[in-house]
């Protein structure tokens, strides 16, 4: 099912660029702007298995795609700024913006990406999660990667079966890994973590030092929240999936961060990313919970243009993922027009 749904969004991308009906809709199509989101920003991997390369970028494309949105005749510009311009009537003349938005606090966000917003003049928010800078919380993902790369065999418990998966060579590993993914996704988080744990267990994973590796501390956040050109933004305690919480807990996990994230920085903390962010992640109750615990956004991992009416969601907002699958500047300059979501939304809010 992923081959064919990756089929078809190249083919798709392929179809707007050779004929370039993109860039003859993007006047009407794209709206007031679009938040952008990134993740890693490092050197590619080579190596055969490397299921969240999806989430890495180099520094090279990252200055692409700023040059790209520049050359678009978009405004990059802080998340705070783009409120404002949502809350009202664009001016004449006004350029449609791009926030360019940073999730979970990655150390090379600092040693990557900083240097190429600061060379190009570019504001950027960065969401963190607490628990990586505390090292506290788990980046789950990464240790199942870690775990199908080092075992032979992967094993998972689903209503009380064990399903087992061979990984023994590059191709069985990112099936296993694809397989495992999303039966674990599909259970109560409490449960998805332990089997996780009990895999990096058998496998000889160290859950911490991979949070370790990967993660800013808060020196390095405290240090990247004096640059004027950045935002910090909140992504809870512990990168949980919020719809899967009761309600006091996806609460907890909002305001405890943002009050966390305060203390250290001595700014305010006025901007929420839900972790994960997807249908499943992130719904109307978690909409609503943001706006009434005060966080003037919240972004999820929809994609999708901001439009106009997004000014009366303001705790739904959409945003695009570049995506280090498709490091192709062509492909951001398809999305960036909005044309692939006024087809597919049919002109409603994502």
């Amino acid at each position: 099912m992923r081959f064919w749904r990756d089929a078809s969004i190249s083919a798709g991308f392929a179809l707007f660029r050779a004929t370039g009906l993109h860039r003859l809709l993007a006047p009407v199509t794209r709206g007031r702007g679009a938040i952008l989101m990134f993740h890693h920003v490092c050197a590619t991997q080579s190596q055969p298995f490397a299921p969240n390369s999806l989430l890495e970028i180099t520094p090279e494309f990252l200055q692409a795609v700023i040059e790209l949105v520049r050359a678009r005749g978009f405004e990059i510009v802080s998340m705070d700024e783009a409120l404002r311009r949502l809350a009202r009537q664009p001016t004449n003349g006004e350029k449609p913006f791009v926030v360019l938005s940073f999730d979970d606090g990655y150390r090379d966000n600092l040693d990557n990406a900083l240097p190429v917003l600061k060379r190009l003049e570019a504001p950027f928010i960065l969401y963190v999660t607490t628990g990586f800078a505390d090292r506290t919380a788990h980046l789950w993902w990464r240790e199942l990667e870690a775990a199908v790369r080092a075992l032979d065999d992967v094993s998972i418990q689903i209503n009380g079966q064990t399903l087992t998966f061979p990984a023994r060579t590059s191709a069985q590993k990112s099936a296993a890994f694809a397989k495992a993914y999303w039966q674990l996704r599909a259970m109560p988080e409490p449960e998805m973590l332990d089997q996780i744990a009990e895999l990096c267990e058998n496998a000889g994973v160290d859950g911490r030092a991979l949070v370790e590796a990967a993660c800013m501390d808060w020196p390095a956040i405290e240090a990247i929240s004096r640059e004027p050109l950045c935002t910090i933004g909140v992504h809870t305690l512990t990168h949980a999936m919020l719809a899967k919480q009761d309600a006091l807990a996806a609460s907890r996990e909002m305001s405890e961060s943002r009050r966390v994230i305060e203390a250290h920085t001595g700014k305010p903390a006025r901007h929420l990313s839900y972790p994960v962010g997807d249908v499943t992640s992130a719904g109307e109750r978690e909409f609503a919970m943001a706006r009434e615990l005060g966080f003037a956004s919240a972004v999820t991992t929809r994609p999708g243009m901001i439009l106009a009416n997004h000014a009366n969601r303001l705790t739904a907002l959409p945003r695009l993922s570049i995506n280090g699958n498709w490091q192709q500047v062509g492909m951001v300059d398809v999305l960036l027009s909005g044309a692939p979501f006024a087809l597919i939304n049919k002109g409603r809010p994502a």
